[in-house]
Order: structure tokens, then sequence, then C-alpha cells
């Protein structure tokens, strides 16, 4: 079973993720520590920000309880990716690490995989009938287009040659992309796959959005197929992301995150109620670094998933427990159903209740229509899922964090969506089917400040000059 370690901070830790020679060194000394657990040098060490509770004697990890994190390195934990022995000895193992002092807990590192469409479905309409459903025209009369807002697709990678082909015009920032160690395509130039329609999506109300490519989903494991990756590798992502968005200015600070892949079997996980658990968990150390990444300004958006009770995807294996768990059920992010372009839930859309918080899916985007030309339809909550994440990108054209905070934001969103089947709020739709154009014309009104003139000078001879 892969885990992930998470080990407080020292010096040799905060080292590690500055350097790799150090990592590997670190790592070693980890994996000499705590016998039975295999450590991969190879990942590296990451950085987690560590949560803490604004209330007095609050739980730091409650969902529901004020937080603030800290970012600094001698207050972070220090995660390590290894692997943990398929035996009835594993409980022994976990408890000889637990015992050792530089061990915080030892945590599920589930496979993850991208929310594709049932096969065999037709598509309904095309994305220019999505376009007009967004009232795209009217977003971009108001200069809502996602120009200088940055928009990273956490999946398989983008191929911006089949974006080319297909009328887009992306604007792909190659620097600040990411791609896991062991893939040999570089950003913008992976293979056609999920990733690419991810991003033609996204460009349907964000044309002019800055792509940002993390090929988390390209990651190499035994057995994995072409779209499937681990937990610890979104981590990593997500650590990379936080350091981006921390060095913006507050002023100008913007990311919207889309993420259209999620865990389908169980049996990846530790069981409900275990420590390392991370469907239900909020300690989970992915979960915490989605928390702190929101914290720091991020809008996240997560696919619901494809296990809808009418037509679940193949992979499925939920049973009838909750298939909306782990991040993509957290409160911080946006959860994303999958509707129709007629309005109506597509039948592999998961249905809530949610793992984390209850009240998941949060809305329904569009989906299940003639696209990206990667696959027939352009379908699943995958597609709904960046065609949420586009509209959310087009509103940071004007309005960054610090004129709208991304929970404010969540519930704009979830206030303008169009209420479908039952009055409110319900577990097929969340608050209904996502109205770009009503949202856009709830936001609030910006208040442009005046340029400071200065005052204007006298000449000798009592004249004033102005300034030009």
């Amino acid at each position: 079973m892969r885990v992930l370690v998470q080990l407080r901070s020292s010096p040799q830790a905060r080292a590690a993720v500055a350097s790799l020679d150090s990592s590997v060194s670190y790592t070693r000394e980890v994996a000499s520590s705590i016998p039975g657990i295999t450590v991969d040098h190879k990942f590296g060490t990451v950085a987690v920000p560590t949560p803490h509770a604004l209330e007095l004697g609050a739980d730091r990890f409650s969902l529901s309880t004020p937080r603030t994190f800290a970012f600094e390195p001698t207050q972070a934990s220090y995660l390590v990716r290894g692997t943990l022995p398929d035996a009835t000895a594993q409980q022994d193992i976990i408890s000889l690490a637990m015992s050792n002092p530089d061990v915080v807990g030892v945590f599920a590192d589930p496979a993850i995989e991208s929310c594709i469409v049932c096969p065999g479905n037709r598509p309904v309409g095309a994305h220019t009938d999505v376009a007009r459903l967004l009232s795209v025209p009217a977003l971009a009369r108001r200069g809502l287009d996602g120009a200088g807002v940055p928009l990273a697709i956490v999946d398989t990678g983008i191929n911006l040659a089949k974006l080319v082909a297909n009328g887009r015009h992306p604007i792909l920032d190659a620097a600040k992309s990411w791609t896991p160690t062991g893939v040999t395509t570089a950003p913008g130039n992976h293979p056609v796959n999920h990733g690419t329609m991810c991003a033609f999506d996204a460009g349907i109300a964000a044309p002019k959005a800055t792509l940002l490519d993390y090929a988390v989903l390209l990651s190499r494991r035994p057995g994995a197929t072409t779209m499937s990756g681990l937990l610890s590798d979104a981590v990593l992502a997500y650590s990379k992301l936080l350091t981006l968005l921390s060095s913006m200015p507050p002023s100008k600070r913007a990311l919207v995150v889309s993420n259209s892949w999620g865990m389908f079997d169980p049996s990846w996980d530790f069981p409900v109620g275990h420590p390392g658990n991370y469907s239900d968990n909020p300690a989970h150390p992915f979960n915490v670094i989605v928390a702190s990444l929101e914290h720091a300004g991020a809008d996240i958006l997560f696919a619901a998933g494809n296990c809808g009770r009418d037509c679940p995807d193949g992979r499925c294996s939920f049973g009838s427990s909750r298939p909306i768990c782990g991040a993509n059920s957290h409160p911080a992010v946006l959860s994303i159903a999958g509707a129709d372009i007629t309005g109506a839930r597509v039948g592999y859309s998961s249905q809530g209740p949610g793992r984390l918080s209850t009240r998941k899916p949060d809305v329904a985007a569009y989906t299940h229509f003639v696209g990206s030309g990667v696959y027939a339809a352009d379908g699943g909550t995958s597609a709904a899922c960046p065609v949420a994440a586009g509209v959310l990108a087009a509103v940071r054209t004007k309005y960054p964090v610090s004129a709208l905070s991304p929970l404010q934001l969540r519930s704009l969103v979830q206030r303008t969506a169009a209420d479908r089947g039952g009055m409110g709020y319900d577990f097929d739709y969340g608050w209904g089917v996502l109205d770009a154009l009503k949202l856009v014309e709830t936001l609030p009104t910006r208040r442009v400040p005046k340029k400071k003139t200065k005052p204007a000078k006298k000449t000798h001879a009592g004249r004033k000059l102005a300034k030009v």
C-alpha cells in the first residue's frame, strides 16, 4: 500500500525541500528510522502548512472552525512517500512508525484517476451552445475574459497544438507549470488526452486566461493507466501552486485551480476511522494543503465524480457508500456536478451527500457536448469542472482576491445558480446550474481609486504651470 509519512520540522527536513541531494539523504535517514516502510527517494520532500484554530481549545483540523495556516518552514510539517507491505503486520509497522518522535502520522496515498464519460452516450449540443448559455459575449463586453488570470489545469497535461487546431489561441506559462519526475514531455507538449479536453473547456468562458499545465496524472507507477497518478503527486503540485500564489502581490492575487479527477476505489485508502484515512479525514495532508491554498487566495474546483446511480463509471467501487469524498468534498472547494445543455443532470454525475462536507456537490455546470475533439463528447464531471473554472477565471479578470475572497465568490456562485430539481439545495444539482450572467450581474461594484495629482507649481511671475 502506498503511504505518505508526515514528519515534524527539523533542519534536515527543511534542507531536503530546497535540495534534491539533501532530500535523498534525508529520506534515507527516515527509511532507516522506520523499519517496514520503503521510502521513495525520487519523490523528494514536501512541506505542508500547519493549521491553527483561531478559537481557544478548538480542533485545528475541524473544517467548520475558523483557522489560519503557518507557512514558515520551522512551523510546517514535511512529507515523504513510501510503500507499506500489504500484510497483516501493517498496523504493527504503523504503530512502530508512530513511536518515532519525529513522525506525525502515516496517511493513505490512494490512486487518483480522471473522471471520463460513460461510453456510448451521444453528445448533446456543442461548445458554442455552452458559450451561449454562459453568456460569454456579455462577459467579454464587461472585460471578463480571464486576461492575466493564472488557471491551473491539474490533469494529464496539455497539448497546445491540438487546442490551436480547434480554434483556440491559448496562453501558456511553461515556466510556472510543473511536470512530475520521469515524464519526458514538456508543459504544453504532452500527448493529446484528458487534460487537453479540460484546457479547451476552461477556455470557453476564459479564452485569455494564462494556462498553467500541472500534469499530475502523467506520473508513472506500476500498473498505472495513462490517466492516473498518486495523491502524493497532487500534494507536491499543490505545494508548488501555494509557493506561486504566495509570491503574487496581495492586491493582484488570483489563481483558479481545476481538478477533474478523484478516487474511485476505497480499497486504496485506509478504512474510515483510521487516522491515516483520506476520504473522510480533514487531517490528511492533502486535505490540509487544499485548505491552505484556498486560505492563501485560490479558487479551487473539483469534479464531483462519475459515480451517479443512473450510469456509474465502471471503475466506481463505492457500493452504497458516499462517492464524493476527500478533497472533492472539501468545504473550501467548489464541487461540480454535470448537466447537459438542456439543464438535465447527466446520469453519471455523482450525487451527495459528501464526506468532508455534507452539502456536495455545490453546483452543476454544462457537460457532454461536442468540443475539444479529444473525445466524441467533452463529458463527465471532468468537462463540467473546467467549464465552471473558466467562469471563475473570467470573474477574476477584474476581481482579484483583495476585492472578492474565494469564500465570497463561492457563495455568489451558489446563490446565483439556476435552481433545478427540488426547491433549494438538493444532492443532484447542489444549488442549481451555474448561471454566469447572473453571477457577474451580482458582483459588487468595484471602486477604482482616483489618481493623485501633484499640486500646480508657480513661476516667479506667479503664474501656474499644470503638469501634463
